[in-house]
């Protein structure tokens, strides 16, 4: 069973909501896998904006901040835990207390630290706040993907980091060499 699921791992993958999603929370979202196991799999909504900016929650954690971050966009990351933050950062750019490396290149921080450092210009210059992740229990995500509800496929960190928020999901589908657009709900199906 172990060498079955590795082959099928999706962590450092983009999950792209197909249109049989549209509606809920996933409608035209981008999702970053953080954690895939047989136990289940976790990722954070990249392009997903609240009306939230990052200053508004340094003001409420009473954390002194730079004017940088005063239109600094928060994600809705994901239904689970939506009062939690997470901060998607490249990796080796600083040390937090709680860190989870996810590739060489990225990492997943959930401490306030790692806020405290952003505020003041002394944090990884490439991260993406969120509050809330996307979860699936144990083979959930899998019948999804069996249902046709998801696109996979590697992920990119220029998508996560440099590119706008509204560029990111059609810059994921691109990589497919698809357009979202064009793709009907039910597609797929036999």
């Amino acid at each position: 069973m172990d060498n079955e699921f590795s082959t099928s791992c999706l962590k450092d993958h983009f999950l792209i909501a197909m249109p049989e999603l549209s509606g809920g929370f996933f409608a035209h979202s981008l999702t970053y896998v953080c954690e895939h196991s047989e136990h289940g799999a976790m990722g954070i909504v990249i392009n997903q904006p609240l009306s939230l900016k990052l200053d508004e929650i340094l003001d409420q954690l009473q954390i002194q901040h730079s004017d940088s971050t005063r239109q600094k966009p928060v994600m809705a990351g994901g239904p689970v835990q939506i009062d939690r933050g997470f901060i998607l950062h490249k990796a080796g750019q600083g040390c937090w207390s709680s860190t989870l490396s996810i590739t060489d290149q990225i990492s997943l921080t959930t401490s306030q630290d790692i806020l405290t450092s952003i505020a003041q210009e002394e944090g990884p210059e490439d991260n993406l706040v969120a509050l809330g992740y996307a979860g699936w229990n144990a083979g959930q995500l899998e019948q999804e993907l069996a249902a046709n509800a998801w696109l996979t496929l590697p992920a990119d960190s220029d998508i996560i980091f440099k590119l706008p928020i509204e560029k990111r999901l059609d810059a994921a589908a691109d990589k497919l060499g698809i357009d979202l657009h064009l793709i009907a709900p039910g597609s797929g199906h036999a």
